[in-house]
């Protein structure tokens, strides 16, 4: 049993055997979309959600060509990392992040999506100062005003984006929302403009550029393309789905 994943290595190894198949079929569908918007396939990143899968199976998605994975658990990312050994890859950290967690970014990780408080962007911008480098973050947005999710109001977020963005160990890059789940495809693609019309705004009003809208997961990635999305959030479509955590 693999303590970090909770996946028999056996049974990984029968996991990755269709996954270029998936993985593939998935960059011509966000290729595909981005065209029929208006934009170049690459201007549409796709981050392959690998919470709770094995490390063979991002070793596979390295080896079709796939660089950058999402990660919610730190000690979970570090233990794949280890066990990769790709330098290449790109590991994102997706979701809430404990302050106490922050140490462990610095080296491991090139890009935060749930920057929501000012007390973690300063721990984020010391840890990464301290090693003379600098986090790409994106600013969570709760636009379905959730409160057991983490991210600011639309209302905070000009405050917030001003702050981080006079923190040297921190670059500000954009955005992240991830819609209630419960809504209809038709709402959440609403919700994804919104999201892109407060990135504009944020722009206009701090003189920041934030490219990076970071919107769209299995399930309502084509929605968040049509409204502008840069990077994408997928997990099930490409690896099928997560296989139960178990408890060393």
């Amino acid at each position: 049993m693999n303590v970090t994943t909770g996946v028999d290595a056996h049974e990984g190894e029968g996991r990755t055997a269709d996954l270029p198949e998936r993985y593939a079929r998935t960059r011509r569908e966000v290729a595909e979309l981005a065209v029929r918007h208006g934009r170049k396939p690459e201007e549409v990143r796709i981050v392959a959600v690998s919470k709770y899968q094995p490390a063979a199976s991002v070793a596979t998605l390295a080896e079709a060509g796939q660089r950058d994975f999402g990660e919610n658990y730190v000690q979970e990312a570090l233990a794949k990392q280890r066990e990769i050994r790709r330098p290449d890859l790109r590991w994102h950290f997706l979701g809430r992040l404990q302050r106490n967690k922050a140490k462990y970014l610095p080296g491991n990780f090139i890009l935060f999506h749930g920057l929501d408080n000012a007390a973690l962007a300063l721990d984020l911008h010391g840890k990464f100062q301290a090693k003379s480098q600098v986090l790409d973050v994106l600013i969570q947005v709760n636009l379905g005003d959730e409160p057991q999710k983490g991210g600011v109001t639309p209302e905070e977020l000009p405050a917030l984006a001003e702050h981080v963005g006079g923190l040297s160990g921190l670059a500000l890059r954009g955005l992240m929302a991830l819609p209630p789940f419960e809504l209809d495809l038709a709402r959440k693609q609403r919700l994804f403009g919104e999201l892109r019309r407060l990135r504009d705004a944020v722009q206009r009003q701090t003189g920041l550029w934030l490219p990076e809208l970071s919107m769209g997961t299995t399930g309502d990635f084509p929605q968040a393309i049509a409204e502008g999305a840069t990077m994408v959030r997928i997990g099930t479509r490409i690896f099928g789905e997560r296989p139960a955590r178990v408890s060393p």
